[in-house]
């Protein structure tokens, strides 16, 4: 071939690629921002934010609604998502929960930050709060501080501070979660627990106390505190006691946050996406709802009557809230110790601090 006709040649295809270029016939379409953006964040899901191969977690829970951002997570797939297999067990009981951490036996696990926890930690219990699970209501709490209908209208209790000296129920025993809200209740009055007559009931059998008068108020949830309202035995004297306070949390042996960080983190991952999926009207979606029935004993229509449990989209570890229960419970007298507990040895944030860089707030 000619020079001559090598640079024809040369001269046709540049051409033809700068009318491409300029025309778009076969050219790469450049995508806006927005969805590049969108690309890279499926391309990280699907390679670099799922484990491969997916790791087993086994995490223990008792079935309450404050843990149904781990329900969720398992039943739409989030933790697979990110490369986890999480094996989720019943328990009986936080305590049971935590022997079953303790031992190596379960990797993760739904527990109530009560007294006998702190006296835990406090005495070097290797578990650490790893996320939040539910928080308390901030308004129109259904667990109410109620007083018996009638000292109310006869005038013997016009506030909280008129309950010293009085019989006051609770469901819990000392140092439960109960107590600590009873407490809270108190404080409106500037009362602990030792300035009344504390006795233990079930929420259930409070109503028939409030009705042959041998007890003169009591913290009652949800639907138990309702009921004796409409029944026209009690009014409330407290409401909305610990407004986003986090009174149970999900906790991970030691062995599991220090040895297997990466799927401490995808199991923080799969909590918080499930906890965006649950806000607002997406709360009671259809998906929701079905792995909130199969972890949870209730009926659909309960949890569509129901106040809807708080779960933070952001995950945040609200530290003051758990600095307040220990206080609680330690000026109450029910830890084994009496200096308050360092909360670094109790708390690691990290693993939701990942997440919520990853996800964004």
């Amino acid at each position: 071939m000619t020079k001559r006709k090598r640079a024809l040649i040369f001269t046709i295809i540049l051409v033809f690629a700068c009318s491409m270029a300029l025309y778009g016939g076969g050219a790469k379409e450049v995508a806006p921002p927005e969805v590049e953006e969108a690309a890279v964040e499926q391309k990280e899901a699907g390679v670099s934010l799922a484990l491969d191969p997916p790791e087993k977690i086994v995490a223990a829970y008792v079935p309450i609604m404050k843990f149904a951002t781990m329900y969720v997570a398992a039943e739409r797939g989030f933790f697979k998502k990110y490369g986890l297999d999480v094996q989720i067990e019943r328990v009986k009981s936080g305590t049971e929960a935590i022997a079953f951490l303790t031992e190596g036996k379960m990797d993760v696990g739904g527990i109530a930050v009560v007294a006998s926890t702190w006296n835990a930690w406090s005495q070097g219990m290797d578990l650490r709060i790893i996320a939040p699970a539910g928080l308390e209501t901030m308004k129109n709490s259904p667990t109410k501080l109620l007083v018996r209908k009638d000292l109310i209208e006869s005038g013997k209790v016009k506030d909280v501070s008129d309950l010293r000296g009085l019989v006051v129920a609770m469901a819990g025993g000392p140092g439960s979660g109960g107590e600590y809200l009873a407490s809270k209740g108190l404080e409106r009055g500037k009362l602990t627990i030792r300035d009344v007559e504390n006795v233990r009931i079930g929420n259930a059998d409070m109503q028939a106390a409030f009705e042959n008068k041998s007890i003169d108020a009591g913290l009652l949830g949800s639907p138990y505190a309702d009921q004796a309202i409409d029944a026209g035995l009690a009014l409330p004297i407290a409401e909305d006691l610990t407004p986003g306070v986090m009174t149970v949390a999900f906790v991970g042996s030691g062995k599991f946050v220090t040895e297997r960080p990466e799927a401490a983190k995808r199991f923080a991952l799969g909590l918080m996406e499930a906890a965006r999926a649950m806000q607002g009207d997406q709360y009671l979606s259809k998906e929701n709802v079905a792995a909130y029935l199969a972890y949870v004993k209730t009926t659909e229509e309960a949890l569509r009557k129901g106040v809807p449990v708080i779960y933070d989209p952001d995950q945040v570890i609200p530290v003051e809230g758990l600095r307040d229960i220990e206080r609680v419970h330690r000026e109450n007298g029910r830890t084994a110790y009496s200096d308050p507990i360092d909360l670094s040895k109790v708390i690691d944030a990290a693993f939701v601090d990942w997440a919520r860089s990853t996800l964004g707030k």
